[in-house]
């Protein structure tokens, strides 16, 4: 293996935050994330906050020019933050992160950053590799993406999305058959753990689709997230939660649902 040593990266993430007493039952909603942590002055508030995983885009600097990678999300081409930079801020906390890459370039001289690091702490790594509901066709290259990251880190918990769109007041359709069988075709043969991304606004019509990804491994696991303009309500969120086992299920949505959701599950 290229990179170094991976640590507990392919650990589930319940149960290194149990481990460290920083939650106390195998319940996906316990944990706390902070979304887009770009910047340099997002980061500092994500590491003060009470997150257990932070999020983070990377591309390369300028969209594709160099092979820098920097942290930012398209449209946005530059940053006042390299990812070297923010690996370096991350590494003496007890957070754990997800880098979402937005370009097949910034993944390779991303990995090689990841290997010198060695850090001891879950990472997630995350890419939309299929078109999804009103999806666009812009996907990272699946196969270009796992062999790379692989290839550094047999073990490391992958973050698998569907690009997805969503059209305030019209009938959005949920993740088809087809879709979720598509992805399950590419990771079947994948050994680490997966979590799927997926659009909080678009699960509840999505339910025995998802059901069924799920079934296909022990190894899946959704991840919840959230558009700023997506129409859904506690009452989506509650129901998406009551269709899965908790601990297979991670909530990264924006506020005030966010708080709500806490709120009306005690957490």
């Amino acid at each position: 293996m290229e990179g170094g040593q991976t640590g507990s990266w392919g650990e589930n993430i319940l149960d290194y935050f149990m481990n460290t007493k920083q939650i106390k039952t195998r319940d996906g909603a316990e944990i706390i994330w902070y979304h887009r942590a770009n910047s340099k002055l997002q980061m500092a508030e994500a590491i003060q906050s009470a997150a257990h995983m932070i999020e983070a885009d990377v591309l390369c600097e300028g969209g594709g020019g160099s092979d820098e990678p920097i942290m930012a999300h398209p449209p946005e081409t530059t940053s006042d933050h390299t990812l070297k930079e923010w690996l370096n801020e991350i590494k003496n906390t007890n957070k754990g992160i997800k880098l979402d890459f937005k370009s097949l370039a910034a993944v390779q001289p991303s990995m090689k950053l990841l290997g010198n690091i060695k850090l001891r702490k879950p990472v997630w790594i995350n890419a939309d590799i299929l078109p999804g509901p009103n999806g666009s066709n812009c996907v990272i290259e699946p196969k270009g993406f796992l062999d790379t990251v692989t290839s550094f880190f047999p073990d490391v918990t992958l973050s698998l999305g569907w690009t997805t769109g969503w059209v305030n007041l019209k009938c959005n359709k949920g993740y088809s058959p087809a879709m979720v069988q598509e992805m399950e075709a590419i990771c079947r043969h994948l050994t680490q753990p997966v979590t799927f991304p997926v659009r909080a606004a678009l699960v509840r019509q999505s339910i025995s689709e998802l059901r069924w990804l799920l079934q296909q491994s022990n190894r899946y696991t959704l991840t919840i997230w959230t558009g700023k303009h997506d129409d859904y309500s506690v009452g989506d969120l509650l129901f998406i939660r009551d269709s899965f086992d908790k601990s297979r299920v991670f909530y990264d949505i924006l506020e005030p649902k966010n708080s709500e959701f806490r709120k009306a599950i005690r957490i």
